[in-house]
């Protein structure tokens, strides 16, 4: 069982248990295991609260919710164990720690295996941005702002007329072109923290848009031999234009040995994966963007040139 990490970072009061607490009351039917430094800090909902053992809350919803006890994989390994698995991880770490090193403890190759990191993102309280002009100074903020994919601004409420532009002129010094999104009371898009389940669609796609959401998604599938050389170039130009890319694919350099490859802003990974393409196709990616920015066609005129003539 593989169960993504999604790492959630961000200075003291940014909202970062305000996020975990919406994710856990709305896991949108996936089980999510929530790790977090301080147990007592967190407050889960009553509706959602079940037993609690060992550390370990057992939710209602089937989510669980444990505390950081001694090294991390430890008790990743802990978590992947529990029956039933969970779908997903979600890492809060503490406001004044550097998620550097955890990102260094996820990517080994142990841990990586059953608990890939998938996302990383950043909560910034605008407000304090703007209050506080010495937090962009601040040797561990600017350290958080760099490690995410996606940075998530809080407290926008609280801004005045072109306030939001400053603030965005301040992360951009130290995150330049990275894209930033509002949340509001912890709310945001699923798409952005959790890639989607891969499920097979037409070969040909179209972009459809998210529920509620100003984002599109593309399915590529494909049932000939793949070039993995040509793959890299091709994501080379599809990275930038897209928020997240994932995907099983199969390619003539590996025979036999399923490919994951998942991509998060400008970070991507390729690893092998335990199942292969459905259906007996050679690859099914899914690729999100913001609605618009999608060209289906370019997108499969560019992904066919990973096709083996």
């Amino acid at each position: 069982m593989i169960a993504p990490v999604l790492l959630v970072a961000g200075f003291l009061g940014a909202g970062k248990t305000t996020l975990l607490n919406h994710l856990l009351a709305n896991p949108g039917g996936r089980r999510i295991a929530a790790v977090v430094n301080d147990f007592g800090s967190v407050d889960i909902d009553a509706q959602l609260l079940g037993t609690v053992s060992d550390g370990v809350v057992s939710l209602k919803n089937g989510c669980i919710c444990c505390s950081l006890q001694g090294d991390l994989l430890r008790t990743l390994s802990s978590v992947i164990k529990r029956d039933p698995a969970p779908d997903a991880i979600v890492i809060e770490t503490s406001g004044i720690s550097d998620p550097a090193e955890i990102i260094r403890n996820l990517m080994d190759p142990v841990i990586f295996k059953v608990a890939p990191l998938e996302t990383v993102v950043t909560l910034v309280d605008a407000r304090r941005v703007l209050d506080e002009p010495a937090l962009a100074q601040d040797a561990l903020w600017r350290s958080q702002l760099r490690a995410a994919d996606f940075v998530l601004l809080t407290k926008t409420d609280l801004l005045e007329d072109g306030e939001r532009a400053e603030v965005e002129a301040v992360i951009g010094r130290d995150k330049p072109n990275t894209a930033i999104f509002d949340v509001v009371h912890g709310t945001v898009a699923p798409d952005l923290l959790f890639s989607r389940d891969l499920v097979a669609t037409r070969v040909l796609p179209r972009p459809t848009p998210t529920a509620s959401e100003p984002f599109a998604a593309v399915t590529w599938t494909s049932q000939a031999p793949l070039s993995l050389a040509r793959f890299q170039t091709v994501i080379g130009q599809l990275a930038p234009r897209t928020l997240r890319i994932k995907g099983i694919l199969l390619f003539t350099e590996h025979p036999g040995q399923p490919i994951l490859f998942q991509s998060v802003a400008t970070r991507g990974t390729l690893a092998p994966s335990p199942l292969p393409p459905p259906d007996g196709l050679t690859a099914q990616l899914v690729l999100i963007g913001r609605e618009g920015e999608l060209d289906a066609e370019e997108i499969d005129r560019l992904l066919q040139t990973i096709v083996m003539a």
